[in-house]
Order: C-alpha cells, then structure tokens, then sequence
C-alpha cells in the first residue's frame, strides 16, 4: 500500500493529513489502519516511539467516530500529561475535514473544572491519563457506559508508572462490547494478564528491527568510566555551540545529581523527574522548549510525551536494562526530517551489551572520541571567529571607528586577532590548559593504571540490589572515586558479592564504604575468600540508622 487513500481512510482525511506533509504510511499504519476500519477486532500493536502509532490508531478514529450522536464514543489513555496534551493536539490537526468533531483532553495539574466545562459541552472523544480520569469518573463527570473505542497508548508505562489500580477502575466502567485497541513498546507478563482480562481474541501485530530504524540518527558510543561521565558530557558541549539535547540516566537520583552537576559547571540544565509536581514539570518544560535550558536531564519514565523537534543529541549515561527502551530515547532527536545524534557512555565491558542492541535493533554503533582539549579551543575559537565574519556591520558605530583604529594603530591584524582570542577565551584557556585526555583507546602517560597484584574483596551487595556487572562496577567507581580498570574479577551473588581490586585502590575501597547506606541497610567491604564466611560477622553495631551516603559524584 503506497497512500493514505488505500489504506481505506474517507477522501477528506487523507487530504487533510496529506497538506500536513503525510505521504506515505509507516509500516505500523499499513498494518494497523486498514484492519481497525474493516474489521470490529481488539488490536495489540507492538511499536516503539517515533513510527507514526498516533496515527495508527488516531485517523481510523476520526473516521469511524459518528459526530451526529452528542456523546462520548472513544477514550484514549496515555500515562503522562505531555503525551495526552500531544495526542490531543494531533487528533485537533487530523480533524481538520470534520469540524463538528469535539476531542477533550483529562489530565492533571490543571485546572479540573474548566476540564468538566469542556466535557460537558459535549465530547465525542476523550484523551486523558488515569489519576484525572478516575477522578471525574467518580465527580459522575464522565460516562463511560456508552463509548464503542478504547485506546490504550504507552500500556507498558503505565503500568511502569503504577497505575494497575486505576486502568482496572476505569475499565470496569466501559462496556464488554467496546472495541479495545493497546499500543506498547513492550509486552511485559502484566500487560499480557490484562489483554486477556479485558481483551476478546486480539490481532496483534509487532513493528521492530529494520522496520523501525530511523536513517537520520547516527548511533554512536565513547568508552569512558562512570566517575567521568560527567566530563566527558561537558566535553561534547564545549566542543558544539549548536548542540540542545536530552540525556538520560537510570534513577530520579541520578537525574537530579547530573543536573545539579551541570548547573553548578556553569551550563544552562535542568532535570525531568518523578519527585516534580506538574507546575515544576511544566516549568522546566517551557524552558526546554524555549530554548532556555541547553540540556535536560531525564529518566525513561518521566520523558514520556516529550516532542520538541529541535534536539540535536540523545546521550544515554547509561544502556537501558530492557534493551527495546534504546529506540524509546533515541527517537527524541531527527524528528521533522532533521538529523540527530545518539550517543551511549559505555563502560569497557559493555561492548557485549552494544553488540546485542545492533544486532536486535539493526543498527550500527560508531565509537566516537571525546574532544579533547585542543578539538574543543579550535572548534571555539573557529565558531567565535566566523560569527565575527558574519556579523552586520552597525553604522551608529561609524562615528567611533577613527579612535579605534588610531588606538590599534600600532598593532598588526596578526596581533589584534590575537588579543581578541586571548581577551575571549581566557577562561577556556585555564579551563583546558591542563585537561586530561578521557579517550580510553589513547595510552596516558600521567594515568597509566597498575596492572599487578589483585585483592579480593567482599562486599553486601548483589543482584538484588544492582541489575548487573556494570551498575556494580558503577556502585564501586563512584563511591571509592576508582576507575573501572582497577576491578578485577566480579562474583556477583543474590545478596553478596566478591571482587578483585589492585592492591593499591583496597584501604580506598574499605573506606569509601565505611559509613555507606544502600536503602537503609549498612553496606560493608571487608577482605574475603570464596567458598567461607569473610564478611558475613555481625553488623549489630550499624543497626538502627537510616541515613544514606552523600550524592555520588560525576
């Protein structure tokens, strides 16, 4: 199928969608449209962000909404604001051909009665997310009773974002005979016990791998140690004025330390988390938009919904524990036909883990090098030089040139660029003229890392506390201020783990965690032999506090 017209939609709407730029379908609106028009059928869609779902499941709904009947007919659930504001926004531009067409959206941290208003003027669809929905279920605001479509979109985070108790609600006050249509990226074991709770013999159908690539975002890695990461990102942004971009870390925690990391280094960063209310979220929102901030530091969870065109460079600090999330992230940068960059901090021993992702996702990691300390001066200095050149001159200033010319009079032009350089880029000067070389693949001649004797070392914390080798080594890193190359061998158990270290990094070790609390329990590093019980002595005197360790660095 080659345009919107055969997939089946009515003539109006496919001219609608076709000035809006739309051409050709993706291949999950060549499977999903026709099938949802034709055929009265649940849906399962596997399909990750960025290949057209809204679409998927939207202009279908549009068509099949009847505008004469004053009720509501179809709900869309989406887990955060941003998402719901966005779908909204999207139905509003395909409806464009059918403008008796009433789409409401239900979402909180907003004013709910001005919501209650919209709602009862009359909706024929309702785009809204499940705590502020189940609230004007329970206001008797919304009636559900009647409506013939549910969308559920995103299904996989909002079950990650705990709404089980909510879905289950509003879903109990739909009708049986409703057609149910899900999208996710994943299909996690409690998203399937839904499907077959709520859904009646679905088609499912799944666009991944080479279907979903993206051609215009170029995937590339560095090798660096967690202690540096934070350098090395302030690196690629000294080295690119024009680079506005989205970095993601693991935990609210980490988000929070990095943009606090960033801020207090002088760069315009902010973090996206779930300790945010939604007057905070949408504050540092606007300020992403607009420009204001140059960087926005955000967990998977909480940047759900974000769609701002303009961002240059993904950067992940670290490689999703479920592997699918890559292309959830990635897909924030080359939007609207622009070019992006996704880039992934890798610690040495995870180049098996690259390895895999290409291979699932079909795709191609590029290592890249981290600028070094002359990349960055020249890149600055050529980008400071040429806006220069480009610069309009200002005739109010003519009046003034003699002076300043008779002032530089005895100068060369040699000499004044010179002193320009110098007078602009002190502080870049100071910053670098001693900075070390983070390139993991470039011997140092002042960080040479001593590769003799081990120690072997226990320590109280395992798989249930870490999700692998890398988060543990991670742990290690940032706490006891070591590089990664200084571990050795890594046992890792349920609740305990044994690990070798250079002899020299062990008093360091022992004593970064000293005093060190991992969710309330007391953490302890002692020496240890597998096999016995070094280690495992009673810890009754760090009994009884709570306290945590300080942030970790970057």
């Amino acid at each position: 199928m080659d345009t919107f017209l055969d997939l089946g939609l009515s003539r109006p709407l496919v001219e609608t969608i076709t000035e809006m730029g739309f051409e050709t379908p993706t291949p999950i609106q060549s499977q999903a449209i026709p099938r949802l028009l034709e055929d009265e059928t649940d849906m399962i869609g596997l399909a990750q962000t960025g290949t057209g779902k809204t679409a998927a499941f939207g202009l279908p709904l549009i068509d099949l909404v009847d505008t004469e009947l004053k009720r509501v007919q179809a709900l869309v659930l989406a887990p955060t604001r941003e998402l719901c504001l966005q779908i909204t926004n999207e139905f509003h531009l395909f409806s464009k051909h059918k403008r008796s067409l009433k789409t409401v959206a239900v979402y909180g941290g907003a004013d709910i009665v001005g919501q209650m208003k919209e709602i009862r003027k009359g909706a024929h669809i309702i785009v809204a997310t499940p705590g502020r929905l189940r609230d004007m279920i329970r206001r008797k605001v919304v009636d559900l009773s009647n409506i013939a479509y549910l969308v559920l979109d995103e299904a996989d985070e909002m079950l990650n974002m705990g709404f089980k108790e909510e879905i289950d609600d509003i879903l109990q006050n739909t009708p049986p005979e409703k057609l149910t249509w899900l999208f996710s990226a994943t299909m996690p074991p409690d998203l399937r016990r839904i499907s077959m709770q709520y859904m009646k013999d679905p088609v499912e159908m799944s666009v991944r791998g080479k279907e979903i690539a993206n051609s215009d975002i170029d995937h590339q890695y560095v090798l660096c140690y967690p202690r540096d990461r934070g350098e090395v990102l302030k690196r690629f942004l000294d080295a690119d004025a024009d680079l506005f971009g989205l970095v993601f870390c693991r935990t609210r925690n980490d988000s929070r330390d990095l943009a606090a990391f960033l801020s207090e280094s002088g760069y315009n960063a902010d973090a996206l988390h779930g300790d945010l209310n939604q007057s905070q979220r949408d504050r540092v929102m606007a300020r992403f938009r607009s420009g204001q901030l140059r960087l926005l530091v955000a967990t998977d969870v909480a940047a759900r919904g974000i769609d701002v065109n303009d961002i240059t460079h993904v950067f992940h600090f670290n490689i999703p524990d479920d592997l699918a999330f890559y292309t959830h992230r990635s897909g924030r940068t080359a939007r609207a036909g622009k070019k992006g960059i996704s880039m992934i901090f890798a610690h040495p021993r995870e180049t098996r883990i690259l390895q895999q992702l290409e291979r699932r996702l079909r795709i191609k990691f590029e290592e890249s090098q981290i600028p070094t300390a002359d990349d960055i001066m020249q890149k600055q200095l050529i980008s400071y030089f040429d806006q220069i050149k480009n610069a309009k001159a200002n005739s109010a200033l003519d009046g003034y040139l003699p002076s300043i010319l008779l002032e530089l009079d005895d100068l060369s032009k040699d000499q004044i660029i010179e002193r320009v350089a110098a007078l602009s880029f002190n502080h870049i000067f100071e910053k670098y003229q001693h900075a070390q070389d983070l390139n993991l693949n470039r011997k140092r001649s002042n960080e040479r890392i001593m590769s003799g004797q081990k120690h072997k070392l226990f320590i109280n914390v395992g798989f249930m506390d870490v999700a692998g080798k890398g988060e543990f080594i991670s742990l290690i890193c940032n706490q006891a201020d070591i590089r990664g190359e200084s571990i050795g061998k890594i046992e890792l158990k349920r609740s305990f783990a044994y690990f070798d270290v250079d002899e020299r990094s062990v008093e360091k070790v022992k004593k970064a965690f000293g005093d060190f609390y991992l969710e309330g329990r007391s953490i302890r590093v002692n020496d240890g032999q597998p096999g016995g019980d070094s280690g495992r002595d009673s810890d009754k005197k760090k009994k009884g506090k709570k306290h945590k360790k300080k942030d970790k660095r970057y």
